[in-house]
């Protein structure tokens, strides 16, 4: 399966939209995606609406999301089977999920 990332900026802020699958071959699309905000994005919303599956790569690109924004990550329209892997990691306690 493939991913496609769709980002919208807003001067400090941006929306990350995930479509997909989000694993070992999609995972340096997103750190990619991370990495083009460059320092000035200071508030970073994933819209996972349409993310259908997510793998320890993928996760572990959260991670480093949410690291990057010094916590200022909020994960949304999270789908129940990833939320499911979400609650297995740890994540729905540590990551702002809404």
């Amino acid at each position: 399966m493939s991913m496609t990332i769709t980002t919208t900026t807003n001067d400090t802020a941006a929306t990350i939209a995930l479509d997909g699958w989000l694993d070992t071959s999609s995972a340096p699309q997103l750190a990619d995606a991370l990495n083009s905000l460059g320092g000035s994005c200071t508030e970073l919303v994933l819209d996972l609406d349409q993310l259908e599956y997510i793998s320890s790569a993928g996760l572990r690109q959260i991670v480093s999301a949410h690291k990057m924004m010094k916590g200022n990550l909020v994960v949304k329209n999270v789908r129940p089977e990833v939320m499911q892997v979400f609650h297995m990691a740890g994540f729905d306690k540590r990551i702002n999920i809404s």
